[in-house]
């Protein structure tokens, strides 16, 4: 029921009458990924996986994305964001941060190795 919906909408403040276009037809890059994490929201799944969420979005579409991908975070779902910015993790707090090199996980640690990152 479209009843579903308008609460999805407004965590991400998109406009309903994004529901009446193709996927992704028109969108501007951060349509885009506000539509990404509504495809999160309405399909209530347990793992996504973000790619690059953060790239190309200006401060205002970043604290849309960051605050409904942290209103989505429940006990029972995960998320696994993948970003070369400290800014996405200012947002959205990671429990776990994985440094990868040569596809190959290099350090592990908590959101603080990744602000030593940024910093080194």
């Amino acid at each position: 029921s479209m009843d579903f919906y308008p609460p999805k909408l407004a965590i991400l403040n998109m406009d309903p009458k994004f529901l009446n276009r193709n996927v992704n037809e028109g969108f501007s890059g951060g349509e885009k990924k506000r539509n990404e994490i509504l495809q999160f929201a309405v399909l209530e799944a347990d793992l996504a996986i973000l790619d690059e969420i953060d790239s190309g979005l200006d401060v205002d579409a970043l604290q849309d994305v960051a605050k409904a991908v942290n209103g989505l975070l429940t006990p029972k779902n995960a998320v696994l964001m993948i970003t070369h910015y400290q800014r996405l993790l200012d947002f959205i707090k990671p429990i776990y941060v994985h440094i990868i090199e040569n596809g190959r996980i290099i350090k592990t640690g908590n959101a603080l190795l990744a602000k030593q990152l940024e910093e080194g």
